[in-house]
């Protein structure tokens, strides 16, 4: 019995795009498999939205191979439009007009006809939780309100692939978390989004693979569990009521470090329930009075400094 692969909507070997000497794609690979969250991770200037430039049709690259839904960007760019929304670092909302005209006059550029860009509109206003907005003009919208047409503006075309390039950079957090479902609701419907963010929180909470582009290149890629993986400094942390519980424990774990003024043993560990369990299990016997244990694993921000050597602070400047 025979199983169909589904190809990849986003396939790309050996992406090269320099501007005068400056190289600033150079050589890279992505797969994104369909109906997945794919985020790309880098600082400033790393080259995130030349790719999303390059994969949408607006820019040509230098060399490689790139499929967009099976298309050539280059040799077949009008197949590769009808197939993808784009939401672009800023927001192409006309902030005179009302919510619904910006969608109805997106309709129009589109030539989806009368009845069936109304029906889109309407749909995808309720989808965004806009329908009491719809009459108002947009520069009467919250920044979460807008950025969340902006999106919607983008699936006027009811696209299977899209590309959201930092879409909510200068939103609060609550925005933040807003704008999140409604990619996860995206997502769950079927559709493929190329996430670009400068929020490291963003790309744990969201994606289902992330790449870190630096310089130009791909410099590791996997699940957010697999990059934090690549990183070390995974610890558990046993505090302890007494003294004597400390040394006894740190003589039961000659690898570990103690604090003698905290009253806390440092144990290297990958948190894992084996090690863990292992851990416990040296410790047990020594008639030690535990007061607390807990799990200390690398988040994103240590894997983006490690393999680019930026300091983040929660955001890849």
């Amino acid at each position: 019995m025979s199983t169909t692969v589904q190809p990849p909507a986003i396939e790309v070997r050996g992406l090269e795009k320099s501007f005068g000497d400056h190289a600033v794609l150079s050589g890279i690979d992505l797969n994104v498999p369909a109906g997945t969250v794919f985020s790309l991770l880098g600082p400033n200037g790393a080259g995130k939205t030349t790719v999303v430039r390059i994969l949408a049709t607006l820019a040509r690259p230098d060399g490689g191979v790139v499929r967009v839904g099976g298309h050539d960007p280059l040799a077949d760019p009008d197949a590769v439009r009808e197939l993808i929304g784009v939401t672009g670092q800023f927001s192409a909302v006309d902030e005179v007009l009302t919510g619904a005209e910006n969608l109805h006059l997106m309709g129009r550029l589109l030539h989806l006809g009368r009845t069936e860009t109304v029906r889109r509109a309407s749909s995808l206003l309720e989808q965004f939780d806009l329908t009491e907005a719809a009459r108002k003009p947009v520069k009467t919208y919250s920044g979460g309100m807008s950025r969340r047409l902006d999106i919607a503006m983008s699936l006027m075309g009811d696209p299977s692939i899209v590309f959201l390039d930092e879409p909510t950079t200068g939103l609060d957090p609550r925005s933040r978390r807003e704008l999140w479902d409604v990619i996860r609701g995206l997502v769950a419907g079927g559709v493929t989004v190329l996430l670009t963010t400068q929020y490291l929180q963003e790309a744990d909470q969201l994606a289902d693979r992330i790449a870190v582009l630096d310089a130009g290149r791909i410099v590791a890629e996997g699940t957010a569990g697999e990059l934090k993986r690549l990183v070390p400094g995974g610890h558990v942390r046993i505090g302890f009521a007494d003294a004597h519980g400390l040394a006894a424990a740190a003589r039961a774990v000659p690898q570990a470090e103690a604090d003698a003024d905290q009253l806390v043993l440092q144990v290297p560990s990958d948190g894992s329930v084996g090690e863990i369990r292992a851990l416990l299990d040296r410790l047990d016997g020594h008639d030690l009075s535990i007061g607390e244990l807990s799990i200390h694993t690398p988040d994103l921000d240590d894997v983006f400094f490690a393999l680019t050597g930026t300091a983040s602070e929660g955001t890849a400047q």
